[in-house]
């Protein structure tokens, strides 16, 4: 805690005057302070800070320990009695307070009665030390040069504003209350997210630390973060009692920390007080589109929060039964509050988990219902956009899902959950590398460390796969090992890095064995058979490319999949190599009518591999100069296009080089440009 100077004016005399006035009133804090001097907020925090260089959290808590000083040496009150006196319901808490504000317990105040009381931070108690200070700090600059010219670490000059929030603990012997604390530190995480001046940890992350015997500064090198928020608390009757205390992460020194007593119907106060506590402390900016926000309640009727907060614990635990669960306890909060946005937009991100994994969707039609409800009730709400996204994506309507993800991040610019969305959207739906690789960096900061290894494995995997897309083939290999460290039998990492492996190597026997290595362990996987085809496509192998595209035809007809038709003029060709020219003829005119309703980056490059295929070199030509206008092309295709048997005849063609080429210089420019950018961030390091 700062210093106060040693001169007060008079305004700190009547800010401590009134402090005094409320020193028993536990609930006594910065808004009470501001209307009782009829002031703003705002103007109250801006003035103690130029007059004291403390925060006013820090001046009442200040305020407090002094009188509390006095009357441990004055009176015959023990520190239960002076801590409740004071403004402090819980005397472990205030002990904790006393301790790290004077140096001691509050014990041994009395037995220090000829002790000037000097708070450990202070200026005096540090100017017997000041010629070794000198000295030392001479020592540690010297160091510091050293290990910097040496190239040792890398040090970022500008404080990054970014927190975690630790699981809040629960103090009560009740454990049935574990979902109110789970409630209440979820709602202060989402409350904080909405500011787009502080990076937010995902919960997944801080869910790691949670009976953690890591100190603070190991944590937070790990997480790359500025701030810790802790807390814990009880709820007692109808009261909740909640301990916070907010953390500089490098130094593990307490910035601030606070004591609230609240009755269950003020919690949606309490959430915003906290969250507007933190923000002052840490000097955020909080524009007036945030603050409302932040201010919004999402319901009025308290028991339907109570049913909501059970769902989200529920929902955390993510297996299919508790899916369920979570979902009936979402409904009772509907059914006692028809226009609660949230509650309707947890229902449909529910019955999406439970349809994720499924090729045949049993919720389409409840997704898309409790979406509209969500968006209707609020249309403002990131949750309710993001439920109506996810509805789309249900549906396959891809293109009408991406206004409804950005805007859900405007709202929500630490959202870890929307960031995925869109990292997955634009490597899957409608591929845009330079988005894809965006959205999976700003993924990775979000959730450095997750709850599971299998969270961590995949946020990995989605940057290993990014990177590749933009031609970092070193830098995907050393992510796509990180994932499968954290999940050896992650079947997509191994997967994907079987093809960074080949364009690394150009070994495509190898690749297709690591292929067929993975088939084996699970032989429903339909895509991997598809690519085993694929790399023996290449290798010139038609016959081996044919029992294994034929496997994988009979698998799509079977169930009736909607998938790789983009790989149909490659099947189609393997087929007409086999003599089977019917079933290749079907495929080609299937390939055609999937072109014709592409709306991808990619549209003219598939027309252009069909007109070669017909053997019509002109058109071929003309639609790859209109590729060539194209940005943010994945590497693949820089890599492989030279060297596909459909278009081995038309490449040595000059004027179809010369546009494959325009595509490959724009291709290694952008490459060069972003790798300019991440070496600047050190965001391949």
């Amino acid at each position: 805690m700062a210093e106060s100077p040693s001169n007060s004016s008079d305004f700190l005399n009547d800010v401590k005057s009134i402090i005094g006035q409320n020193m028993a009133n536990e609930q006594f804090g910065v808004s009470e302070l501001a209307d009782a001097l009829h002031m703003s907020r705002s103007n109250l925090l801006r003035k103690v800070k130029k007059e004291s260089n403390l925060s006013v959290s820090q001046l009442i808590n200040q305020v407090r320990l002094g009188r509390a000083m006095e009357l441990l040496r004055t009176s015959s009150l023990n520190v239960s009695e002076v801590a409740h006196e004071v403004g402090f319901n819980s005397t472990s808490y205030f002990i904790k307070c006393f301790r790290e504000y004077y140096g001691y317990p509050p014990g041994e105040a009395g037995k220090r009665r000829e002790e000037e009381p000097i708070p450990v931070t202070s200026t005096a108690g540090r100017r017997n030390y000041w010629a070794i200070g000198v000295a030392l700090v001479v020592v540690v600059i010297g160091i510091v040069l050293y290990v910097l010219r040496v190239g040792l670490f890398h040090v970022n000059v500008v404080r990054e504003k970014s927190i975690v929030v630790l699981p809040f603990k629960n103090e009560s012997n009740d454990s049935s209350n574990v979902y109110l604390i789970n409630g209440l530190m979820e709602s202060t995480m989402s409350n904080l997210q909405k500011i787009k001046d502080l990076r937010v940890i995902s919960r997944t992350s801080a869910e790691k630390y949670r009976n953690s015997n890591k100190s603070v500064p190991e944590i937070a090198r790990e997480l790359q973060v500025s701030y810790f928020l802790e807390g814990s608390g009880q709820k007692i009757g109808d009261q909740i009692l909640l301990h916070i205390q907010l953390i500089d992460a490098a130094t593990d020194r307490h910035i601030w920390a606070n004591e609230y007593k609240r009755e269950s119907k003020d919690i949606f106060q309490l959430q915003q007080e906290i969250a507007n506590s933190i923000a002052d402390e840490i000097s955020l900016i909080i524009t007036p589109e945030e603050e409302k926000r932040i201010q919004k309640k999402p319901t009025t009727d308290l028991v339907a929060y109570d049913y909501f907060l059970k769902g989200r614990d529920q929902q955390a635990i993510g297996k299919a039964s508790n899916l369920h669960n979570a979902i009936g306890y979402f409904k009772e909060a509907i059914a006692r509050d028809p226009r609660f946005a949230l509650a309707y937009a947890e229902v449909a991100m529910s019955f999406y988990s439970l349809d994720l994994f499924h090729t045949d969707k049993k919720y389409v039609d409840e997704i898309d219902r409790y979406a509209d409800q969500a968006l209707l009730q609020d249309p403002k709400l990131e949750e309710s956009l993001l439920a109506k996204a996810v509805s789309f994506l249900s549906k396959k309507e891809y293109a009408t899902a991406v206004p409804y993800l950005e805007k859900a991040l405007e709202y929500n610019p630490n959202s870890s959950t929307v960031i995925s969305f869109l990292t997955d959207f634009y490597a899957l739906y409608i591929p845009d590398t330079g988005k894809y690789l965006q959205y999976a960096l700003r993924g990775l900061q979000l959730n450095a460390a997750s709850t599971d290894s299998t969270t961590t494995s995949y946020t990995y995997l989605r940057l290993g796969n990014a990177l590749v897309q933009n031609g970092f083939v070193d830098e995907s290999l050393k992510y796509l090992d990180k994932s499968l460290d954290y999940s050896p039998n992650n079947p997509f990492s191994k997967y994907v890095r079987a093809f960074v492996r080949f364009a690394k190597t150009g070994d495509g026997v190898q690749a297709r064995n690591e292929l067929i290595t993975e088939f084996n362990k699970d032989t429903t996987r339909f895509d991997i058979l598809q690519d085993i085809g694929k790399i023996s496509y290449y290798l010139r192998d038609y016959k081996g490319a044919y029992d294994y595209y034929k496997r994988f035809l009979r698998i799509r007809k079977a169930q009736k999949l909607d998938v790789y038709r983009h790989e149909n003029l490659v099947i189609a060709y393997v087929l007409a190599q086999r003599g089977l020219k019917k079933e290749s003829d079907e495929l080609v005119t299937d390939y055609k009518a999937f072109l014709d309703a592409d709306k991808s980056i990619y549209g003219s490059l598939g027309l252009s591999a069909y007109y070669a295929y017909l053997g019509d070199t002109q058109k071929a030509t003309e639609q790859m100069k209109i590729f060539a206008t194209q940005d943010n092309v994945q590497y693949w295709i820089i890599l492989f296009l030279d060297k596909d048997p459909i278009l081995e005849r038309i490449v040595a063609n000059a004027e179809y080089k010369k546009y494959f080429d325009e595509v490959k210089s724009k291709f290694w420019k952008e490459h060069d440009r972003l790798k300019v950018v991440l070496d600047e961030n050190r965001l391949l390091r």
